[in-house]
C-alpha cells in the first residue's frame, strides 16, 4: 500500500506522487511516464501507466481465481501488474510489451513476483488460448485491435473476460460480434477527491468497456 500521508491532494503533482508511492511500496522503482512510442510505425500507441485509483475499479471486473491467468496487452512499464500483485490477486498476470526498453524495465522489478511475467514481443505472436483475461489500455492502433480481435476469437479455448480502455473505449470493434457480451461500461476523468476538489486527470475523458466472451461460435 502507499505510504500514509497527511497532504491533502490538490493538484495533478499530488496525484502523480501518490501514484509513485504506491510504485516504490509494491516494484521498488517508478513506473512512471508517458513514454513516446518508438514502433508507431507498426501500430503501437505512447505508452501511459494506468493509474491505480482507475485499475480498482477496472479490476473489480474480473472473477480471478487460482487458475486465471492475465494478459496486459501493451502492458509498457508494469503498472496493471504492479496493481495485480498490490491487490493480492489470486492465480498469474503476464505483461507483453513491443518496445524492448520498455519490456526490461517492467522486467526488472517483475522477476520478484513468482506469479508475475514479462514478454518482450508482439502480442499477434503469442498462443492467446494460454489466457484466461485480457487487458487494453489503449496499446495500438485501429488496424493492429481488429487483427488482435479476431485472433483471440481463434484461439479462445474457454471463456474470457476482456477490459478495453481508451479515448472511446473502441466499443464499435467489438459491438455486434458472435460471442462477445458487454458487462459494464463507464469513463475516466478527474480523481475522485473526497474534498470535492476537481483534480483533472486527462484531457478528455477515457471510456473503458468490459466484456464477456464465449467461444464456439
Amino acid at each position: 500500500m502507499a505510504k500514509k500521508t497527511n497532504k491533502p491532494l490538490d493538484t495533478i503533482e499530488d496525484v502523480l506522487d501518490l501514484e509513485a508511492q504506491i510504485d516504490l511500496s509494491v516494484c521498488g522503482t517508478s513506473l512512471a511516464g508517458p513514454e513516446k512510442s518508438r514502433f508507431k510505425h507498426l501500430g503501437a500507441h505512447d505508452s501511459t501507466p494506468t493509474p491505480y485509483f482507475i485499475l480498482d475499479e477496472l479490476f473489480s471486473h474480473y472473477s480471478f481465481d487460482r487458475t486465471s491467468h492475465l494478459l496486459d496487452v501493451g502492458c509498457g512499464t508494469g503498472r496493471a501488474l504492479a496493481h495485480f500483485v498490490r491487490a493480492g490477486f489470486p492465480g498469474r498476470a503476464t505483461g507483453i510489451e513491443l518496445d524492448p526498453i520498455l519490456a526490461a524495465r517492467a522486467q526488472r522489478w517483475a522477476k520478484r513476483f513468482p506469479n508475475l511475467n514479462v514478454i518482450e514481443g508482439n502480442v499477434l505472436d503469442v498462443d492467446l488460448s494460454l489466457y484466461s483475461d485480457f487487458y487494453l489500455f489503449n496499446p495500438f492502433d485501429q488496424g493492429i485491435l481488429q487483427q488482435f480481435i479476431e485472433l483471440v476469437e481463434v484461439q479462445a479455448t474457454r471463456p474470457f473476460t476482456l477490459v478495453h480502455m481508451s479515448d472511446n473505449g473502441d466499443t464499435w470493434r467489438y459491438v455486434g460480434r458472435p460471442g462477445w457480451t458487454e458487462v459494464a461500461s463507464g469513463t475516466f476523468s478527474n480523481y475522485p477527491n473526497e474534498g470535492g476538489r476537481k483534480i483533472e486527470i486527462y484531457d478528455w475523458p477515457q471510456h473503458y468497456t468490459v466484456w464477456h466472451h464465449e467461444p464456439g461460435w
